[in-house]
């Protein structure tokens, strides 16, 4: 096949910006639900588009009362819920750009972040965020004004709830005509920063990206072309707000007349998501590796029954990715292993999905397959912060297993000598806040925006993604392995819920498991295996020989380079509470580094046994 180093999406799309959408979306949608949250775990409390016009003008007038002027800043901080975006519409038609913050963040993280971003005010969610916003407002040092989505009983000092925060620029609102309103907000011009959004770094201080209004509101646009989305359709809003990823996809649901639900938290999501019955989903690749493992996770019967349909969709997969149907035996076969087992993982997510979509990180392949293979396609794309976010992205009609799909419309890629990916197009950040060096260090003269991944473009523009530059590990003998397709391949096997590799300037790669403890533990009582605690399990050498011959015969194509030699178990999940997961959870590999740097140490502290695999 031939390699392309270039590929454009010759479709234009117009200049506009976010505020232009908002009125937009209130004028067009009129009495249909914008927003949704949970008011308990069966119902669910509508916002409707005028409702939400409210409430924005509202938020204008109480930021004007503060004097708070269009190009300051302010800060959300907070977990997904309507007032998170009815703050958001606020800023943009007051002109102020908002700063999200991870609601996960440490308060010397977050004092940081308001110092740097010189944010004047900082909405937050609750009053365990209140604590935290207050503590990094002492340690910045600047006076900084608190607003309280759901304030506790007692208010200190530079606190206020939302409600009366809101009461504050009731009467300036109440005068505003629409019209009036409109023609203030729309002051905004599409080169105007909306947003600055700084980067979940594993090392330094962060980064603010800085998004101007057409930047996003083109990678709406340019969305709506890739995306059938319609009034008729709802959607989840889980992934952080604070990301741009979620945030973007919002703006484009809320344009399009698509209700947006919010639920109660990322922990109850499954329960909410039977509730909220979504058509549209936008997550990350570790949500899709939960829903695939829970279903592999199964035992005796059970066990044989899924194994066979998953086999009996593999084969009608093949059938429909060159354009057939299956049908006679495999077609009553695909119909009766959809009744027993695929029907059930439908209903997990509601029973009315029409396509996920994936962002933040790679999918492995077999995973998409076997969602495909069920009924649940899932619609991989590509990005960054800086692009606000998507570049590429697979669609109904232009889809293809592997890849991240096609430039998204006004969008073109190339591919560099050392196989690094350039962007350039609207949605290319305006640049790095305050740091006009490490702007010039990644966009160049022309616009070109080096994005610090690898990938190729096959010869209808299909991007693969190869790795993360800076996470090819080079060997002490000069190879080059890009973990990523490795560690997303063994993921996909019953027993290993998260794997790194490790390798970089040493003898030879080792690989860190977390297992997937439910069928591993079954399988140690059976071999007669007796331990007290999961990290007396994990070290047990006959445990650790079992993983690694399981996981090793996925292994066999791979160069003896690139074969991992030893492999440890780690007694827990890395996730975003214990520090090894960014926000978007992606593994921080340094953290990882850092924090089993004895464990690592010792699976080089004897040479490797020569192996068959």
């Amino acid at each position: 096949m031939t390699t392309l180093i270039h590929a454009k999406n010759d479709i234009q799309v117009p200049r506009s910006t976010l505020v232009d959408l908002f009125f937009d979306a209130v004028e067009r949608h009129r009495g249909l639900v914008a927003l949704q949250g949970m008011l308990t775990e069966t119902t669910l409390s509508d916002i409707l588009y005028e409702d939400v016009l409210v409430v924005v003008k509202q938020v204008v007038a109480a930021l004007e009362g503060r004097g708070i002027l269009r190009g300051e800043r302010v800060a959300i901080m907070s977990e997904n819920r309507p007032e998170w975006a009815l703050a958001d519409y606020g800023c943009l038609c007051a002109g102020v750009l908002d700063v999200p913050i991870y609601a996960t963040l440490t308060p010397a993280q977050v004092a940081y972040l308001l110092r740097d971003s010189g944010a004047r005010l900082v909405f937050v969610s609750t009053g365990e965020q209140m604590e935290k916003a207050l503590e990094a407002i002492a340690e910045s040092g600047v006076g900084i004004e608190v607003v309280v989505f759901d304030p506790p009983p007692t208010l200190p000092k530079g606190v206020v709830s939302w409600q009366a925060f809101l009461d504050s620029g009731k009467a300036r609102a109440d005068a505003w005509s629409d019209d009036d309103f409109r023609q203030a907000a729309s002051r905004a011009q599409p080169d105007d920063v909306a947003t600055l959004l700084y980067t979940s770094g594993t090392t330094g201080d962060p980064k603010g990206v800085m998004l101007t209004h057409n930047n996003v509101a083109s990678n709406v646009r340019a969305s709506a072309i890739a995306f059938d989305i319609s009034a008729e359709d709802n959607t989840v809003s889980f992934l952080p707000l604070s990301h741009i990823l979620q945030r973007m996809v919002d703006y484009l649901f809320f344009w399009l007349g698509c209700t947006i639900a919010y639920p109660r938290s990322i922990k109850t999501l499954i329960d909410d998501l039977k509730v909220i019955r979504p058509t549209i989903v936008v997550s990350v690749p570790r949500i899709y590796e939960k829903i695939y493992n829970g279903v592999m996770n199964a035992h005796g019967l059970k066990k044989v029954l899924i194994g066979w349909a998953v086999r009996v969709a593999d084969q009608a997969a093949e059938l429909r990715l060159a354009g057939k149907e299956p049908r006679g035996l495999l077609g009553l076969q695909y119909a009766i292993a959809d009744k027993l087992v695929f029907s059930k993982v439908k209903r997990a997510v509601g029973g009315r999905l029409r396509f996920f979509v994936s962002g933040g990180g790679p999918l492995a392949p077999a995973l998409n397959r076997f969602f495909y293979s069920i009924g649940l396609t899932i619609l991989e794309g590509y990005g960054l912060t800086e692009t606000s976010p998507v570049t590429n992205v697979n669609t109904m009609d232009d889809f293809r297993i592997g890849t991240v799909g096609k430039p998204v419309p006004s969008t073109e890629i190339r591919i560099a000598d050392d196989g690094e990916i350039l962007v350039r197009g609207p949605q290319v950040m305006k640049g790095y806040y305050n740091n006009p060096d490490a702007t010039a260090a990644c966009i160049d003269a022309e616009g070109w925006f080096a994005t610090g991944d690898i990938g190729e473009l096959d010869a209808e523009a299909f991007l693969t993604i190869t790795d993360r530059k800076k996470d090819l590990i080079v060997t002490a003998g000069g190879k080059n392995v890009a973990p990523q397709p490795i560690e997303n391949l063994l993921k996909t096997h019953p027993l290993v819920e998260q794997a790194i590799m490790i390798g970089d300037r040493r003898r030879y790669c080792v690989m860190l498991v977390v297992p997937a403890f439910d069928p591993l533990e079954t399988w140690a009582r059976g071999a007669g295996i007796q331990w007290t605690s999961r990290e007396e399990l994990v070290a047990d050498s006959r445990v650790v020989d079992h993983v690694q011959n399981e996981a090793m015969g996925m292994l066999g194509h791979l160069a003896s380079f690139e074969t991992p030699k030893k492999f440890a178990l780690l007694p827990e999940e890395l996730t975003e509470e214990n520090g090894f997961l960014t926000p978007s959870l992606k593994v921080k590999r340094r953290v990882v580094d850092e924090r089993f740097a004895d464990l690592i140490d010792s699976l080089y502290a004897e040479p490797a046994a020569e192996t068959t695999y």
